[in-house]
């Protein structure tokens, strides 16, 4: 399962672990994606979506 917004298309993207000692290693940065129930030209999905999509009202929850 990805790690993927189905609104806007957020996904994981890479970058670095910095250490005290300055030393690096590789790391993923990943979206904060909720699984819920939406409704999306007129029908009840259940979509997984990215907590920034759910805060500015891109989509209409299901109750």
């Amino acid at each position: 399962m990805s790690h993927k917004c189905s609104v806007c298309g957020k996904r994981s993207t890479s970058g670095n672990t910095i250490s005290h000692s300055n030393k690096t290693s590789k790391r993923l940065f990943k979206p904060n994606i909720q699984s819920l129930n939406i409704i999306l030209n007129g029908k009840r999905l259940r979509k997984r979506v990215c907590t920034s999509c759910i805060r500015s009202d891109r989509i209409k929850k299901a109750i």
